[in-house]
């Protein structure tokens, strides 16, 4: 990067960071706030066509609110799978069909068989959050670890297991 445009951003850099952390942390919380506002400016500085943005600060603000949008969706998504585990984990009722059963059951096995591959940390995470219903809050002071940390590890055992069950 050039000295020029290096010293442009780091000027852009100190001149937005508070208000857009300020920003974030009323949306998401401080410490994922952290997480989005440096995700916001390397999003910025991948940009190839930065230096014709008229308005940088805006357009730091539509990446900050952009990144809560995907946070929020992905946290919707997380707790989905986590409602549909537990859901999963309880048995199919007597009157269910055979072939209803038969899938239950597979799918189970296909869970069960992710869940045993998991890194130990987000077994833990995963097992906390579905078989005991405990929240990030919860988990992390549980396990001695922060609620960033539980969230990315519940996010990575979510995923590993919906790739494998169908």
């Amino acid at each position: 990067m050039p000295d020029k445009k290096s010293a442009s951003f780091r000027d852009l850099f100190l001149h937005n960071r508070r208000v857009l952390f300020q920003y974030l942390r009323s949306r998401v919380g401080r410490e994922d706030a952290s997480d989005l506002l440096q995700e916001t400016f390397v999003r910025a500085l991948r940009y190839e066509a930065f230096h014709k943005v008229a308005d940088p600060p805006a357009f730091l603000q539509r990446i900050a609110s952009n990144l809560v949008l995907d946070l929020s969706r992905r946290r919707k998504s997380e707790q989905a799978v986590i409602e549909a585990g537990a859901a999963a984990a309880d048995a199919p009722a007597d009157e269910t069909r055979p072939e209803e059963r038969i899938d239950f059951e597979r799918q189970s096995r296909q869970f069960e068989a992710a869940m045993a591959k998991l890194p130990r940390r987000s077994r833990q995470v995963l097992i906390l959050a579905l078989h005991q219903n405990l929240s990030h809050d919860e988990i992390a002071r549980r396990l001695g670890i922060s609620e960033n940390t539980v969230r990315k590890q519940l996010r990575r055992a979510i995923l590993r297991c919906r790739s494998v069950v169908d």
